[in-house]
């Protein structure tokens, strides 16, 4: 791509990003048609093709191809996704080291559970994710898949769109590494009640006000579990580290 072919496609995605700023666009609306924001702008429709595609991948907007009302790209509410895919390519890519991404989950969590602790939080489902992690008859992937949404329901208790929008990414980027880790884990039974207990000590922290205990038992949850993937991983030979 050459300089002048980049320019013109961030022409088109400050042009968009102004809009939205300022209220000329919102969401559920539709971008000006192809065609007429590339006279309007005085770029080529590569150049807005190009711009269009960047938004999707960040989940700014959705393109729906044909004619008539549904046809082109509408502005859509999904930071969670574009943020996901970021991340994800960036871990993939060494562009964001393991061990960092959990070292910002971590301040994330522990910040998320001082917050809660001091608001009051309905904790109605997350306890509800708990009970649901006591079935007997859970296999490790899918006890995996509550853990995740455990994480996430604190997240989103939080009222902090961006915390949760950032929690959700970060954990998708690792996800693939956690559950290589998790397959290797040779007692998952002592190792998934330990977690489940953990689980309950962090709610029980926040459920009675206690900021501090609250953030103490989130750090030592994660950094616990982190550690205990990042050594059955090396054990095995895989040599990543991640805590």
């Amino acid at each position: 791509m050459s300089d002048s072919a980049l320019r013109a496609w961030q022409v088109v995605l400050e042009r968009i990003e102004t809009d939205l700023r300022e209220g000329r666009l919102s969401p559920g609306e539709r971008l000006t048609p192809e065609r007429e924001l590339a006279a309007q702008l005085g770029v080529g429709r590569s150049s807005v093709r190009e711009a269009i595609r960047v938004l999707e991948v960040l989940g700014v907007v959705r393109t729906a191809t044909g004619s008539g009302p549904s046809s082109g790209a509408m502005i859509v509410t999904t930071p969670r996704g574009g943020l996901a895919a970021f991340l994800r390519l960036q871990v993939a890519a060494s562009g964001f080291p393991l061990g960092d991404v959990v070292r910002t989950r971590t301040v994330l969590e522990c910040d998320v559970a001082e917050t809660l602790a001091d608001a009051d939080a309905d904790l109605t489902e997350i306890r509800g994710i708990l009970d649901a992690m006591d079935a007997a008859a859970l296999d490790r992937d899918e006890f995996l898949a509550l853990d995740a949404r455990f994480h996430q329901a604190l997240a989103e208790a939080s009222g902090n769109a961006v915390i949760s929008a950032m929690m959700a990414g970060l954990r998708s980027s690792i996800e693939s590494y956690t559950r290589a880790g998790a397959a290797m884990l040779e007692d998952w039974d002592e190792t998934s009640r330990r977690l489940r207990a953990e689980h309950r000590g962090i709610v029980q922290a926040v459920a009675d006000g206690d900021a501090a205990a609250a953030r103490d038992r989130v750090h030592a949850h994660i950094a616990g579990y982190s550690a205990q993937v990042a050594d059955a991983l090396r054990r095995r030979g895989a040599g990543v580290d991640a805590a």
